[in-house]
């Protein structure tokens, strides 16, 4: 079973909520970065992405920077951000486009993400995984949650649903996207409740997002010998009949040599191409695709529901399509395919393609229970395999080690 810890984290006023909330320090360039605090110099982007206060030609991986990041980190502690007295657990609720979705935070076990028990899908990067390990180490603190889900469970529910009826808010301010965000603190009183639901109700929790955060975390445990808070591992916990997987698009930038017309006689050979298609497919198995200013369909032949890995759409297209018909082997690496979050929507595909790249595909989300399937499996998704909206924000709760 599942154990969660509730812990003191570091917390903004209700009053400085809005302006210290940054976007995740993954989901922005530096220059992006710079743009987003430019009238916001409590922004916890100045912990995560420290580099923003440096020229270009200094490395995002420089000593200076991880001392800026720990330096920014002890100013916003003295005064902006205060350390709670106990250790709690907390309710962080995030609405966009009238869909609420609400977890609960706390710290999961090191040693039980190590087990198997918070269970992950991506394979993880050493230079990312290098970056954070040294970002917590440097800084101490854990700047930024894992984004963690589990099976839909009643206790859990009705304690969350008491505490967003009876508590004050934390925070509740709507962000300059137009997504809502409101936190509370779970009373002491239903800390016990919560820690033994998780204990005897929640057998696994999954890794929605965060795999680096999560990676880092447990080398951060063998670094500091798992001592105490070290152990742990700041989350943000969601049942995931809440949760919302976007599609991740792909665009090709040539075909290989190709004509339009001979791909599309190629693609007949494994599955039903269609015409004048909607830009968005209806269903798994189906795939949209852009090409010469028109949307056409696939529908593919050849599925595999026995397996939870091979029968993911984004399996089905790489296996079937990218690999043997446009050369591309390894889509972490080739320079061929680039990725396209579905928040950014099917415009965005017709202009790269419009703007002189080959086709784009518009892909059918992934679902939560096929992402439980492969995790429940030992399995690796394939790379961009899914988008998580909305975001978790930083600097809303920290978790010092």
């Amino acid at each position: 079973m599942s154990t969660v810890f509730p812990f003191r984290a570091y917390l903004p006023s209700k009053e400085n909520a809005p302006a210290v909330a940054s976007l995740p320090y993954d989901v922005m360039t530096r220059q992006e970065a710079r743009q987003a605090v430019a009238d916001k110099p409590l922004s916890f982007l100045h912990v995560t992405l420290s580099d923003l206060e440096f020229p270009d030609e200094v490395s995002s991986y420089d000593a200076q920077v991880y001392a800026r990041a720990a330096e920014n980190f002890q100013k916003l502690t003295q005064g902006v951000l205060k350390q709670d007295e106990v250790a709690s657990y907390y309710v962080y609720s995030l609405v966009m486009d009238g869909r609420r979705q609400t977890g609960i935070v706390g710290c999961a076990s090191v040693p039980e993400y190590k087990a198997g028990i918070v269970r992950r899908h991506e394979f993880t990067r050493k230079d990312k995984e290098d970056d954070r390990t040294r970002h917590i180490l440097t800084t101490g603190a854990q700047t930024g949650p894992v984004f963690l889900a589990y099976r839909d469970n009643a206790s859990l529910d009705a304690i969350v649903a008491k505490v967003m009826t009876n508590e004050t808010p934390l925070f509740d301010f709507v962000a300059e996207d137009g997504i809502g965000h409101t936190g509370w603190r779970i009373p002491a009183a239903d800390t016990a409740a919560v820690a033994e639901a998780f204990d005897k109700q929640v057998p696994i929790l999954y890794i929605a997002d965060g795999h680096h955060r999560a990676a880092a975390a447990g080398r951060t445990c063998d670094e500091k010998g798992g001592a105490g808070e070290s152990g742990r591992t700041m989350a943000v916990i969601f049942p995931a009949s809440q949760l919302k997987i976007l599609a991740y698009n792909r665009v090709v930038k040539d075909l290989k040599g190709m004509t339009e017309a001979e791909f599309l006689a190629k693609l007949s050979a494994v599955g039903q191409v269609s015409e004048n298609a909607p830009a968005v497919p209806v269903a798994p198995g189906e795939v949209s695709f852009y090409m010469g200013g028109k949307w056409y369909g696939l529908s593919f032949t050849e599925r595999h529901p026995e397996d939870p890995i091979e029968n993911l759409d984004v399996s089905l297209l790489q296996n079937q399509v990218l690999n043997p018909m446009l050369g591309i082997e390894d889509p972490r690496r080739d320079a061929r395919i680039d990725f396209v979050g579905g928040i950014r929507g099917t415009k965005e595909l017709e202009k790269r393609v419009d703007a002189g790249e080959a086709v784009a595909f518009s892909m059918y989300p992934t679902s939560l229970e096929q992402l439980m399937r492969v995790a429940d499996a030992n399995g690796i998704m394939p790379p961009k395999s899914t988008w998580f909206e909305p975001k978790l924000r930083d600097g809303l709760f920290t978790h010092q080690i």
